[in-house]
């Protein structure tokens, strides 16, 4: 269950990053209030995680899942470029998250 909490927390960092930049400086209301949530709910099930995850392989897995969400959505909805190069180290950021989840056994 850890997991999957840490998961979504991760998606999340990914919600509210994005809210961030839409709220342009916290002047739009509904991105800000986005934004608000997101961060609150994204620490609460980082917290909760970390109660039976240890807290290197989860903060990484949950930041890692961030930038890769983050990543993706400037790419898809900011028009960031593309290239070989990102991609490729979006594919490292992967395999360093996997490879955490594999090796790290829960408590």
């Amino acid at each position: 269950m850890a997991w999957i909490v840490l998961i979504v927390s991760g998606v999340l960092e990914t919600v509210w990053a994005a809210a961030l930049t839409r709220s342009e400086g916290f002047t739009k209301l509904v991105p800000s209030v986005v934004f608000g949530v997101g961060l609150i709910a994204s620490m609460a099930g980082l917290g909760f995680a970390l109660r039976s995850i240890p807290l290197g392989t989860g903060y990484a897995v949950w930041v890692g899942i961030g930038v890769l969400g983050t990543a993706i959505y400037g790419i898809v909805a900011m028009d960031e470029p593309v290239t070989v190069a990102r991609l490729l180290c979006l594919v490292a950021i992967v395999a360093g998250i996997v490879g955490l989840k594999l090796t790290t056994a829960d408590h």
